[in-house]
């Protein structure tokens, strides 16, 4: 992966893809002690980041790939950005979700035009049939996180806020499945002026910290945070990725990211999902480590269920 693959990819999906704004808040610097740049991925088609490394990741496959399909396990934002970029480019999309995945998210699938295959909720579960799907259709199999086209498209996120704020310190991102904070460390790497990257992680599912100490991918036995999209491990494609080019992580408490969430909700007029706030809770925890900094933050997603919100 070079600066080439990333300028590329870019080109590939701008058609596909909205370029999202970036927002400030004069009370929210005043509040950091820095000067922020929310990059609003939640303004995203599908209402998060990963459209851009679904879009990337399917628009990469020859011809002949995608008149079989593509098959993915997802029961949140993976699956609805699989199913709206495979309905954008005409390639069939077979999304598995576990049997109780929100009634919400499967109705939003299906009105992308995925074709639902439900399984039991568990991991094995997932992977069992999107494999036994690959073999019986021929479809290419899609990974939410661990696959370098899709990592490459979500280093567009970071590309987009680079080119509108040349001259970033550094930019956070969330940590879950190593995807974004991965691709977002790569455009800073090959486009940013000297700009560090920094994740932002739930101390409740701290694995990607940890597996930054140990040199190893680890895992959560817990699962306990208010920040869903956040509850994966790092995969093999991305963490090398995130040992070479990410600074380090920064771990936050539940009630620091409510409060962050809450902040950006009540300040910025915006909907955004609980991941969202981790960037931003991290930026106000060490707020010396980021006073009077040019801090970029990527707001990951706005999909919520606004009857269930955490304050």
């Amino acid at each position: 992966m070079d600066k080439t693959t990333l300028i590329e990819a870019y080109k590939r999906i701008k058609p596909f893809i909205h370029k999202t704004p970036v927002l400030t808040s004069q009370l929210l610097d005043l509040l950091s002690g820095a000067n922020l740049y929310f990059k609003c991925e939640n303004f995203q088609k599908m209402g998060a980041f990963k459209m851009r490394g679904a879009a990337n990741a399917i628009l990469s496959l020859s011809d002949e790939e995608r008149s079989r399909g593509v098959v993915t396990h997802s029961s949140g934002n993976f699956a609805q950005a699989v199913a709206l970029a495979a309905k954008n480019t005409n390639t069939k999309a077979f999304i598995v979700m576990p049997e109780n995945a929100p009634q919400v998210k499967k109705n939003a699938v299906r009105a992308y035009g995925g074709e639902i295959i439900e399984c039991e909720s568990t991991p094995q579960a997932r992977e069992d049939k999107a494999e036994q799907i690959k073999q019986d259709k021929g479809a290419t199999f899609l990974h939410p996180s661990n696959q370098d086209e899709v990592i490459i498209g979500n280093a567009t996120a970071a590309m987009e806020l680079l080119e509108d704020y040349p001259n970033l310190d550094v930019i956070l991102a969330p940590v879950g499945g190593g995807g974004l904070i991965a691709g977002t460390a790569l455009a800073a790497h090959y486009l940013g002026n000297n700009c560090k990257v920094i994740g932002g992680e739930p101390m409740e599912v701290d694995d990607a910290y940890r597996s930054m100490q140990s040199g190893k991918i680890e895992t959560n036995t817990s699962f306990n945070t208010v920040a869903d999209g956040l509850r994966t491990h790092l995969g093999d494609r991305n963490f090398p990725i995130i040992q070479k080019y990410v600074e380090k992580i920064i771990r936050v408490e539940e009630d620091e990211i409510i409060q962050a969430m809450q902040l950006i909700w009540e300040r910025m007029k915006i909907i955004i999902e609980p991941s969202c706030a981790v960037p931003f809770a991290a930026v106000l925890k060490n707020a010396d480590e980021f006073k009077t900094k040019q801090v970029g933050i990527i707001l990951s997603g706005g999909n919520v269920d606004v009857t269930k919100l955490p304050f």
